[in-house]
């Protein structure tokens, strides 16, 4: 981050062990990472002493990773080599991985296969939705908030179905949703705001009117219960490199309505989906089930990894994660506003627990701007290099919005206070910024 002209006060280094001031939120958070059921789970992580706050990008390294990657690379591919296919099971690590997400996201085994991106998956339930919607719709919903992927492949699903694409706000969908509606791809968690959208009144809404339900859970899955099944979305789709911590660019999975999968048509009709695939037959015939999800052959070595990286979750409930995620956020939010200078930031993530995912958004105030150094770089990327630099890491988004990010499978309540003082000493550190009363900063 570039530097003004003036002299700053330094904030604190990350390695400071406790705060001259807010000590009040220094033990407590203490005090909450000793009862925390869930922290013994931290350990099956590679962290440092850095506060990772970004897992809602990308998850840290699980403990388990490395070996297997280790193993499969010299063993199961250096010594079996083809033979792995069959006797490590590679063949069916599609599904097999799909069944361990399945608890964490509310599937039962059987409705969720692994393999390809998000983007390329989106593609296929969009798609394949419209394929089973009935005659005559002319259209399909897309979250107006939603991350730009959804948008660009929604419209180009419809451009190759020969339908509309019309933009709603999650919250207007139950009034939007007619009889010529398809379906409707919404995001379950606004990446930017982190405001969590109603899943299950959205897909009743969508139902009531005969359109299909597709769910987009990059930023719930792993961070709080989603309940496909119980709420009978039809389709859904979700990357796992962010709280299922399965790696850069690790696979994604799609989830299909077991009452939907013999009426699923993909759009991409590989040899990995044919229902016998090593036949070679030039006409194409799906697999049963969930398998005719799949489309070319399997990255395994993500596939692995990430498999390996779902040794993490032995033994963690969902639920007990959601009662973290929110205790983390509602801690973060409360030191914040005792360590933050008064009207710097405010939090665009909802205070109501319905409504809120598993980060915290802050919107940076134009006030901010006359005290960093013009340059390409938007106020937020510079107070969140600055973050970094403390040993505190987010992200941001254009053009003023700091996220944090809290993985409760490893973030302490140590790691929000800090992150949150380290914010407030930033802050207050910067020329023409008098810091005012604890209490107003949020």
């Amino acid at each position: 981050m570039s530097e003004t002209p003036n002299t700053r006060k330094a904030p604190g280094s990350a390695g400071t062990p406790e705060p001259s001031e807010g000590r009040e939120q220094y033990i407590r958070a203490q005090q909450l990472d000793a009862s925390d059921a869930l922290a013994p789970i931290r350990d099956r992580f590679v962290l440092d002493d850095t506060a990772y706050l970004d897992g809602n990008s990308l998850g840290a390294l699980p403990r388990a990773v490395p070996g297997r990657i280790a193993d499969v690379i010299a063993r199961e591919w250096g010594e079996l080599r083809i033979r792995s296919w069959t006797e490590s099971g590679w063949w069916t690590a599609p599904e097999r991985i799909g069944d361990k997400i399945a608890p964490l996201i509310g599937a039962a085994p059987g409705r969720v296969v692994v393999g390809d991106s998000t983007s390329v998956n989106i593609f296929k339930a969009v798609v394949g939705g419209v394929r089973m919607a009935g005659k005559g719709c002319t259209e399909i919903l897309v979250d107006a908030t939603t991350f730009p992927t959804d948008g660009y492949i929604a419209r180009s699903a419809a451009r190759m179905t020969g339908l509309a694409v019309r933009p709603v706000e999650p919250a207007r969908i139950a009034d939007e949703v007619t009889e010529r509606t398809a379906l409707a791809l919404v995001n379950h968690v606004d990446y930017r705001t982190g405001e969590l959208n109603d899943l299950p009144a959205i897909t009743h809404a969508l139902h009531s009117a005969g359109a299909l339900a597709v769910w987009d859970l990059c930023h719930s899955a792993g961070a709080l219960p989603v309940g496909l099944d119980a709420h009978h979305v039809d389709l859904a789709v979700g990357c796992t490199y962010k709280y299922l911590n399965g790696g850069p660019g690790s696979p994604a999975y799609l989830y299909v309505r077991e009452s939907l999968q013999e009426r699923f048509e993909s759009p991409l009709p590989g040899w990995n989906s044919h229902t016998d695939p090593f036949a070679m037959d030039p006409g194409y015939t799906p697999a049963d089930g969930i398998r005719r999800g799949r489309v070319g052959t399997p990255d395994i070595l993500s596939l692995l990894a990430l498999e390996a990286a779902l040794e993490a979750w032995d033994g963690v409930s969902i639920e007990a994660v959601r009662v973290k995620s929110l205790a983390l956020t509602d801690f973060f939010l409360e030191c914040v506003n005792a360590y933050v200078p008064p009207g710097l930031v405010r939090s665009l993530t909802p205070n109501d627990h319905q409504r809120r995912g598993s980060q915290v958004s802050l919107a940076c105030s134009p006030q901010l701007s006359a005290s960093f150094a013009q340059s390409a770089t938007p106020v937020a990327g510079q107070v969140m290099d600055e973050l970094i630099r403390h040993g505190v890491v987010g992200d941001f988004r254009h053009p003023d919005v700091l996220r944090f990010g809290f993985t409760p499978l490893y973030t302490s309540f140590a790691d929000a206070e800090r992150a949150a003082r380290v914010l407030g000493e930033v802050l207050g550190a910067l020329p023409d910024v008098a810091p005012g009363p604890a209490g107003t900063g949020g």
